[in-house]
């Protein structure tokens, strides 16, 4: 526990102006990030006697070990400043709501030739019309079923598209009337792109237009006694009627808002934010945050904005926002949400009438998720203390083990050898810290010196990290040195280690326990590595799968947990998701090098250029008989590159023709290529909406 003493800046230091600011712990981790109408002023604020400082406001600088800061120029630029910062360092203490779920969007891909009605979750495309969140997709189909029959806009995917626009027969939604069967040229590109227009006026609230007009037609079809017309227009209107009816007016004016509620106590918030288009509530979601810092309904109020409209611009913020309480100073944030949409935005506390009302109303749902967050999360977190305090007990740990890491080797009979490593904090998992190796150091099956391979490697990052902070003397007491560890052993992965700058980094931060995939063997490799590095202060054990058996290091007998421990109900979760992790990653690797073709080895070609040259060519084959100026006309490929692929073709051996295996025939590379040359990316990119498989980071 740092004393804040010991990092306080001088008071002609600090600037008397706007600023963002920023505590970093021993580890130069950010933990905290704010920002100041006057810096001199708050950042003194932290540094009083401590008795007088919120119990949480405590603990986060007596974590801390430095602060710095930035001056900007306005209060809406400290704003922006502490949105980017917060998203970009992820820091422990800042407020950040959790979403209690994923919802659902109704979508129009407006960027696509034929735009196309779906559902959609996750991150927004650019280009494409959304609509929502909805609490349940079903509630999203019903709605376009409804639709349909009046704008009847594709709703299929693209290869149902293609293979109808290839058959020259649409869908059965085409056959029903349900679908205006573009992919068969029933209908013009511009005159589907209108009727996509004029579904997502309908959805955006402006409803009462198209409903008049659908009426006068069906008065006129009737009066002309065009009764079968008009019995359609009459059903198209009570579509369309009983569509507006899954969305009740709540606001009598039409009016375009977000409402947003908070419920509290002195550990956790959640907020409810209703979103009203057109008078009608289009959408619900709901947040939940611990409250990590000492914050007022204020501050909690601008972290759900920051949140709600950082990434979001034009319409999807609304004209008026409503809120229980504003924030302090207000005009900045109402001049950022401005700047968000490009047209003034309202941002006030509901007084009276119907707005008022329906903020009670979102209140009682804010009231009501925190009261069912409460109930899950308590035994929740009972099971997960009782589960860290057994397997304290059961290793003779001085603490509990808040931070576990498990590792695990896997490969196909010595093939393809990977590992895996993943990180659980607290009991729960922290899939943004999972790792994944390539053994390097050996070729061949030994998961023993593999494992031990793996642990040198992170832990070497580990004490290279610590060796910048200072917190690690380089080779004093025996201890070896940051110049000694890179020198000695197996070379490290990936590029030259960053500059510090507080975002977190792959390596730097030590687990209490790490559980390795194996028994005695495995825990002694392990451990040897630790040794080898110097490392006393990290305990070991391996998890055995035959009986569940829980080995330590130098022990001749296993120790056993009870089958109903939530203990060792823990460590199998972890072994069992490091395996899942890792034979994933293997598998990956496995199909990426069944897939390699000779165009692989062309350094510098990527994946466009080697499409666009079997596009050209048409196989691998003929692009080998090709010229280097032939090679050339291909868009995209100079000379120099083209020389490059013919050596490289060159040099390849051709394989071996495949042969029909029902008549015995020899068959051209021609009709083979496109297996020949497929080729997997040379690295999976890592998303925070990217599945668990490929959430990792090789190293």
């Amino acid at each position: 526990m740092a004393d804040p003493s010991s990092y306080r800046p001088k008071p002609g230091q600090i600037p008397d102006s706007p600023g963002v600011y920023k505590f970093r712990d021993e580890h130069r981790r950010v933990i905290y990030v704010g920002k100041a109408k006057s810096l001199r002023q708050r950042l003194a604020s932290y540094f009083q006697d401590l008795a007088n400082l919120h119990p949480r406001t405590r603990t986060m600088v007596t974590t801390a070990a430095s602060v710095e800061w930035t001056v900007v120029s306005t209060e809406v630029e400290a704003l922006q400043l502490e949105y980017s910062w917060i998203k970009e360092y992820d820091p422990r203490f800042n407020v950040k709501y959790r979403d209690d779920k994923s919802y659902p969007h109704l979508a129009v891909t407006m960027n696509e030739e034929f735009p196309r009605v779906q559902v959609m979750r996750g991150a927004k495309k650019k280009g494409v019309r959304y609509f929502g969140p909805y609490g349940h997709a079903w509630a999203i189909r019903d709605t376009v079923d409804l639709l349909l029959r009046v704008f009847p806009v594709r709703t299929c995917s693209a290869g149902v598209f293609k293979n109808a626009s290839r058959t020259g027969r649409p869908c059965l939604l085409g056959y029903i009337g349900k679908c205006s069967a573009p992919c068969v040229g029933r209908v013009s590109p511009e005159e589907h792109r209108d009727l996509a227009e004029e579904f997502c006026d309908f959805m955006a609230g402006r409803t009462g237009t198209y409903i008049r007009r659908l009426e006068q037609q069906m008065t006129e079809a009737a009066e002309e006694m065009e009764y079968e017309r008009a019995a359609r227009l009459r059903d198209d209107i009570e579509a369309l009627r009983k569509a507006m009816e899954k969305s009740a007016v709540v606001l009598a004016d039409a009016t375009d808002a977000d409402l947003i509620a908070l419920a509290e106590d002195e550990l956790e918030a959640a907020v409810q934010i209703f979103h009203v288009r057109g008078g009608r509530v289009r959408g619900q979601r709901g947040w939940v945050t611990d409250k990590v810092e000492a914050v007022t309904t204020a501050d909690l109020v601008e972290h759900a904005l920051q949140q709600l409209y950082g990434e979001e611009t034009g319409d999807s913020v609304p004209k008026e926002v409503l809120v229980p309480a504003l924030p302090e100073p207000v005009e900045p944030v109402q001049e950022w949400l401005t700047a968000r949409r490009g047209s003034n935005v309202s941002l006030r506390i509901p007084q009276r009438g119907d707005k008022k009302a329906l903020m009670e109303t979102v209140q009682r749902n804010a009231l009501q998720a925190l009261a069912l967050h409460k109930t899950r999360r308590a035994s929740d977190l009972t099971t997960r203390s009782r589960a860290l305090e057994e397997i304290a007990e059961a290793l003779d740990l001085d603490s509990a083990p808040l931070r576990i890491e498990c590792y695990d080797i896997s490969h196909l009979q010595g093939d393809d050898v990977v590992a895996s490593m993943v990180v659980f904090e607290d009991g729960l998992q922290r899939k943004g810290e999972y790792r994944r190796f390539q053994i390097k150091g050996f070729a061949g099956q030994d998961d023993v010196r593999s494992m031990h391979e793996v642990i040198t490697r992170r832990f070497r990052r580990y004490l290279v990290e610590k060796e910048k902070t200072g917190e690690w003397t380089d080779g004093e007491d025996g201890v070896p040195g940051a110049a000694e560890i890179l020198a000695d052993g197996i070379p490290l992965s990936g590029s030259t280690l960053a500059e510090d700058d507080g975002r977190p980094k792959r390596f730097a931060y030590p687990p209490q326990l790490v559980v390795v995939d194996g028994g005695r063997p495995q825990v002694a490799a392990a451990q040897r590595a630790l040794d080898e590095l110097g490392i006393d202060d990290i305990a070991v054990c391996g998890l055995a799968k035959r009986l569940e058996e829980v080995w330590l290091p130098g022990e001749d007998d296993p120790v056993v947990l009870p089958r109903s421990s939530e203990g060792l109900y823990l460590l199998q979760r972890v072994r069992d998701e490091a395996h899942r992790f890792a034979i994933t990653y293997q598998r990956a690797k496995r199909a990426k090098r069944f897939r390699s073709g000779p165009l692989d080895d062309v350094p510098g070609l990527g994946e466009s250029r080697k499409q666009a040259l079997i596009k050209h060519f048409g196989s691998v084959k003929k692009l080998r008989s090709a010229t280097i100026d032939q090679i050339c006309e291909v868009p995209g490929v100079g000379r120099k590159t083209a020389e490059t692929i013919a050596v490289a073709l060159a040099q390849a051996a051709p394989a071996a023709p495949a042969v029909n295996t029902a008549t015995g025939e020899i068959m051209e590379d021609d009709e083979h290529a496109a297996p020949e040359t497929t080729a997997g990316p040379a690295e999976e990119p890592v998303t925070a909406g990217a599945s668990d498989e490929r959430r990792g980071q090789e190293t």
